[in-house]
């Protein structure tokens, strides 16, 4: 008799095992465990996130000071929706660090709840998430040298960022793509795809993609974090911003706008409250490739004002229907006197129907009404020439309702100068030549060709 029921409660047991089992398998392959992430002040602590599981971001989420997240090659990190403080963003806070390695094979994808990464989420869809975000400890040309960043509210000190450490280190990002965000996270801030606040030259960030963002791709607020192999695509305003006194260094940088939404490819300003303060913002970068939206929206090539300055070599710009404005006023500091200072040069640059090919406006000054700007403007024509810069087809633009990211020629004329050795010095202008690095990993480049 007991030894019957010990066999029935035996096979019972079984038979449990047998549906419980069957319950986390989907044809023979483990669902992964589903982890929801919330913040309750002690951010995520220092953990591994690892690729056998699905995360969801629920809410703005921080890696505090002290804590290091390390993301494993492969994972997908998935944000709520919701707007205000609804919002899901993942934060890293100053003092906090973010190891994030993919690889070509395995990129790191951050996106929204309910992408199945298999075309459940149009490409083109923005706004749907927050962003990632990292902050540091580099300086800021701002009184004080610190400050939170934007949408946060001021009452979270983890929002803080800036300071006199420029060789500051926030981790690493290595491809990894950022898909669909830019929601707003209070204070009628949408968020950029990758925020940089602070951040310091210590911080590896390369192999990035920024897709369909409803705000900026990538912004940098003041510091010195260096970029390299960057791409992105179809953000709702600008591609590259860069603000603050942020004064790094970028190199391979390709931006593609759609016809319908995007602003400036490159976005450069000095602070809006202080514009004069140090550092200057002074971006060096070299190998950029901007396709723009086209004519008649009143989009530019890039924007230097309230007394930035910056570099720009070696690049490409196509099919966009402004070119570069310079600040031109008539006060000791604006963008334009950075020129004759040696801290704004646009040199050995491509470009292809940028402002009607117009030799004379593709640089031009940008001034209040009422000043007198011909002197600066024949200075700014000149310049264009004698720069090395040319207007060009070599096979890089929109084509036919398809973009061509790498030119048709090899050969290059007048090359630019590389400033110091952090750069890689190529025989190539634009961010392309036979290697396609957005290949394999990103969502913009699919089945041999961009797609949208």
């Amino acid at each position: 008799m007991n030894s019957g029921k010990n066999i029935r409660v035996i096979s019972v047991i079984i038979i449990l095992g047998v549906i419980v089992f069957s319950g986390c398998r989907k044809g023979n392959v483990p669902v992964p465990v589903t982890e929801t992430i919330r913040d309750h002040g002690g951010g995520t602590g220092t953990t591994t996130w690892t690729k056998d599981k699905n995360y969801i971001l629920d809410g703005l989420v921080f890696v505090n000071e002290g804590q290091v997240l390390t993301i494993e090659a492969g994972t997908v990190i998935r944000g709520r929706t919701g707007q205000g403080e609804y919002a899901s963003a993942l934060i890293v806070a100053r003092g906090g660090k973010i190891i994030a390695r993919g690889t070509r094979t395995e990129p790191i994808i951050f996106t929204v709840e309910g992408d199945d990464l298999a075309g459940s989420v149009p490409a083109g869809a923005k706004g749907l998430w927050g962003g990632l975000i990292l902050l540091g400890r580099a300086h800021l040309n701002i009184p004080h040298g610190e400050t939170h960043i934007e949408g946060i509210t001021p009452t979270e000190d983890r929002g803080v960022y800036g300071g006199v450490l420029d060789d500051d280190n926030s981790g690493t990002l290595e491809y990894v793509s950022i898909r669909h965000g830019g929601t707003n996270i209070g204070q009628g801030n949408e968020i950029n795809g990758l925020t940089l606040g602070g951040v310091g030259s210590s911080t590896k960030i390369e192999h990035i993609e920024v897709i369909s963002n409803l705000d900026d791709g990538v912004e940098c607020f003041g510091g010195c974090v260096n970029l390299r192999y960057v791409v992105v695509a179809y953000c709702g305003d600008d591609g590259l911003d860069v603000d603050y006194g942020y004064h790094g260094k970028i190199q391979f940088f390709l931006v593609v706008q759609s016809s319908e939404t995007g602003d400036k490819l490159i976005e450069a300003t000095g602070n809006e409250g202080v514009g004069y303060g140090l550092p200057y913002t002074l971006p060096v970068v070299e190998n950029f490739t901007g396709i723009g939206r086209g004519f008649n929206t009143g989009a530019k090539v890039a924007t230097f004002s309230l007394n930035s300055a910056g570099k720009i070599f070696n690049s490409v710009f196509a099919d966009q229907d402004l070119g570069i404005t310079i600040e031109y006023t008539n006060y000791d500091q604006d963008s334009y006197k950075h020129l004759s200072r040696n801290n704004l040069a646009l040199e050995s640059n491509i470009f292809r129907n940028i402002a009607g090919n117009d030799t004379s406006q593709i640089f031009s000054i940008e001034a209040e009404e009422g000043l007198d700007i011909t002197g600066p403007q024949n200075t700014l024509a000149q310049y264009f020439h004698s720069a090395n810069n040319e207007i060009s087809d070599i096979g890089v633009g929109l084509y036919s309702g398809s973009f061509h990211i790498k030119p048709a020629v090899h050969d290059f004329n007048n090359p630019g100068p590389y400033p110091d050795d952090w750069f890689t010095p190529v025989s190539y202008k634009g961010a392309f030549l036979d290697d396609n690095w957005i290949e394999g990993w990103t969502l913009l480049y699919a089945d041999g060709k961009i797609v949208f």
